[in-house]
């Protein structure tokens, strides 16, 4: 229940996150900031498409650590982005947390599949 539980926090973060980073303007200028206003569509279609993809993996294992690992990679570059432009550590606890939760996710399905 607690590994199912992980899943569906991490799928519907990423799918509220997403979809918010395609119509509030407060998203949109924190991509300008981050530096990446020009791929904006780009990464938010990613991450909601991840965040289908970890639903799905309820049911597929190998659907679910594609995925985990693909949102594992996003936030580890979220954090690399937070580093560089140095927003504090506050700012930078979501995907730090994320980087953590998907790993996890990540991990145990690994687990499951050996």
């Amino acid at each position: 229940m607690f590994y199912k539980t992980l899943i569906l926090i991490s799928a519907f973060s990423f799918l509220f996150y997403s979809t918010r980073s395609i119509v509030s303007k407060n998203m949109i200028a924190e991509y300008s900031r981050w530096g990446f206003a020009k791929l904006r569509v780009l990464i938010s279609s990613l991450q909601f498409i991840a965040g289908i993809g970890l639903i799905l993996g309820l049911y597929n294992l190998t659907l679910l650590a594609f995925t985990s690992l693909l949102l594992t990679i996003m936030m580890i570059f979220a954090v690399i982005v937070r580093i560089k432009i140095k927003d504090s550590l506050l700012k930078s606890l979501p995907a730090i947390f994320y980087t953590i939760l998907n790993f996890t996710i990540l991990y145990i399905t690994f687990l499951r599949l050996s």
